[in-house]
């Protein structure tokens, strides 16, 4: 099953594609073909670019097996996973330096170019404030990157404070999750800043990536980033669903893709919680022999 909110019916996208070619003139190949994210509190729209299919696996919808939460049990069995997780590489000393969108902009990405056997994961938003997953992200030691926009994350900072501390990092999805392409520059540049500076004042640090909500962007886009301090824009090359992945290209994942998930409860996944969608990917991950790498290290 997949999950409508960010993502447009399929008729839309080469109208979409052809509008923002103009705007999208100069930047990566591959960040112009990202796959749909999971809902997102806003209307439907999408990035330009395709889809891949979501590849089922034998009971996926199925609960999944954990170990009973004995002192002794290993993470990796108490959170359902049939082996621990291979350790991420070091971090790189020289990261690969993505091609920019222009002068003065900051490069877009849904992959990193890397040999080493990782993928990225990101979950957007905030909607969701699951304590047990700050417990699995600590028990794992899983390196993720938070996307926060302040008007879905609301009273709730202290919780992705809790998964900060745990060692998740914070970066910006905007204020208020406004579909930026087309608007003026002080309007982009509003939403930007605005929260660049509500994580500083929450969080003591300044994002230096930024994901445009639902993907979309233009240049006024890159240029508004810049000047609220954004090194990068970044996109994703898989994304992730109730029970499966969906694909830009191909059927699996590949080293330096980046992951999209969204912060969401029962409510929104059909009854699944998010450890146990996490869980699922976690598996998928495995299965096609990587491992998950902090985003950070290599951008």
């Amino acid at each position: 099953m997949f999950l409508a909110g960010c993502a447009a019916d399929p008729a839309d996208r080469a109208d979409r594609a052809e509008a923002a070619a103009p705007a999208l003139a100069g930047t990566p190949e591959s960040a112009r073909s990202p796959a749909p994210p999971l809902a997102a509190p806003s209307p439907p729209t999408t990035h330009p670019g395709g889809q891949g299919p979501a590849v089922p696996h034998p009971g996926a919808g199925a609960p999944l097996p954990t170990a009973p939460h004995h002192p002794h049990t290993p993470p990796y069995r108490r959170w359902g996973l049939p082996a621990p997780l291979a350790p991420a590489p070091e971090k790189p000393d020289r990261p690969p330096t993505p091609r920019t969108a222009g002068p003065g902009l900051p490069p877009v990405v849904d992959r990193v170019r890397t040999r080493d056997k990782v993928v990225f994961l990101t979950y957007d938003d905030g909607a969701e404030k699951d304590p047990r997953f700050v417990d699995m992200v600590r028990e794992l030691r899983l390196p993720v990157s938070m996307f926060l926009t302040d008007s879905v994350v609301g009273p709730g900072y202290g919780h992705f404070a809790r998964l900060r501390a745990v060692g998740a990092t914070v970066q910006n999805h905007t204020l208020d999750h406004t579909g930026l392409r087309g608007l003026p520059y002080a309007g982009q540049r509003a939403e930007i800043c605005g929260q660049q500076n509500k994580l500083r004042q929450r969080f003591g640090v300044r994002p230096t990536l930024f994901r445009p909500p639902y993907g979309v962007y233009d240049t006024t886009t890159l240029r508004a980033a810049a000047d609220c301090g954004i090194t990068a824009v970044v996109l994703w090359r898989a994304s992730m669903q109730i029970n499966d992945l969906r694909y830009a290209v191909g059927d699996r994942l590949r080293p330096g893709d980046i992951v999209l998930a969204h912060f969401r409860g029962p409510e929104q996944l059909n009854g699944t919680t998010l450890t146990e969608m996490t869980t699922r990917l976690l598996r998928r991950i495995q299965q096609q022999g990587l491992t998950v790498g902090r985003l950070e290290d290599y951008l």
